[in-house]
């Protein structure tokens, strides 16, 4: 008898952990996307409650004003932006078959004179305008390199889209799953748990609000400037900006070569209001807005936004530029608050859950 039930009882959480690895497995496509959305609806809560209040508590309706929000503020300046780039795709496309199939021209004098680099690039340009089946091979692989990464944005658009889906029900039904997370998290660490949620806060919102806000801001503002200059790609170098925010310095490796052109096709005026645009706006705009968002919720080491937002992408595709740095950022303060308060967060010092005999 004692035989069966504990082969009972073994058969069934084996059943148990196939049901389980069976919903992991079907969950796993969309495990960024997913984590994404809890994100964001952790960020934006605050908000979410106002709009509560303004609609009556009125969670359904609530939740799609709020996702309403989210798509104008994240989807949309991107899928604006994917409409723009497949034009631009194509024309580079065309460009790069006709630079492929003929010979290269000699290189423009402006290209020798670019800082660091400059020489570098006018040999290696001389040694592909010499060698027919080199700069033929070069082509050929840029094009299918331009060919993967506009794959790889357009499934990361889909991504977000799914997270914009997945949030809905989060803003909506959200609360009880919290509040269950909530209870379970005092049962394991009593008290110190509002602490570590705390920590968790202020740290998401640091990231989300201080460096990508201040990267998405920035990289409007700089397909605004290459607008108004006429720059050809304004939203495809616009974007280039927002991934470049992220790296000190970044956003300069965009809006002075564009100067620089202009200044090399006899656009003086629009090379100067350029130059006065990227260094007082673009770049402007990253020593006060970024100090401001930031310092409202936490400071955070630059080095962790850059490396995460790299290795972000490496490890979730597009939509890890915003995973990334939030959950390495994340880790690293949980590791600081574990290092410079032990005592916290040692198991002993764990307030103990008395009964009173009013709850099980």
């Amino acid at each position: 008898m004692e035989l069966g039930k504990r082969v009972e009882i073994a058969s069934g959480l084996m059943v148990v952990g196939l049901i389980a690895a069976g919903c992991l497995l079907v969950l796993a496509p969309f495990g960024s996307s997913i984590l994404w959305a809890a994100l964001i609806c952790f960020t934006t809560w605050p908000l979410h409650e106002r709009v509560m209040r303004v609609c009556n508590g009125r969670r359904t309706l609530a939740a799609a004003i709020m996702t309403t929000i989210i798509v104008v503020v994240t989807v949309l300046p991107f899928a604006i932006a994917a409409s723009a780039i497949n034009t631009d795709i194509s024309d580079i496309f065309d460009h790069i078959k006709r630079l492929g199939d003929n010979a290269l021209p000699p290189p423009p004098e402006w290209l020798d004179q670019i800082p660091f680099a400059g020489k570098y690039l006018h040999n290696y340009w001389i040694d592909l305008a010499s060698d027919a089946v080199k700069s033929h091979d070069f082509f050929a692989h840029l094009q299918v390199w331009l060919l993967n990464r506009a794959k790889d944005f357009g499934v990361g658009l889909l991504h977000l889209g799914i997270s914009v889906c997945v949030a809905f029900f989060f803003y909506r039904d959200g609360e009880k799953v919290v509040d269950r997370v909530a209870e379970l998290a005092k049962r394991a660490l009593g008290d110190y748990s509002l602490r570590l949620v705390t920590i968790v806060g202020n740290t998401v919102r640091g990231v989300v609000y201080g460096f990508l806000g201040t990267a998405v801001a920035q990289g409007v503002l700089a397909a605004i400037g290459f607008s108004i200059v006429r720059v050809p790609g304004a939203l495809l170098l616009g974007l280039l900006s927002f991934f470049l925010a992220l790296v000190p310095f970044g956003c300069p490796l965009v809006w002075l070569p564009v100067t620089g052109w202009l200044l090399a096709t006899g656009r003086i005026h629009m090379a100067i209001f350029m130059g006065l645009w990227g260094l007082f706006v673009i770049s402007g705009i990253d020593h006060v807005l970024r100090p401001y968002l930031t310092s409202r919720e936490a400071k955070l080491p630059f080095i962790l936004v850059f490396l995460g937002a790299l290795g972000g992408i490496l490890a979730f595709g597009f939509i890890g530029i915003f995973l990334g740095p939030t959950l390495l950022a994340v880790g690293f303060s949980l590791l600081h608050e574990f290092i410079h308060n032990p005592s916290s967060a040692a198991p002993d010092s764990v307030p103990t859950q008395q009964n009173d005999g009013a709850n099980p």
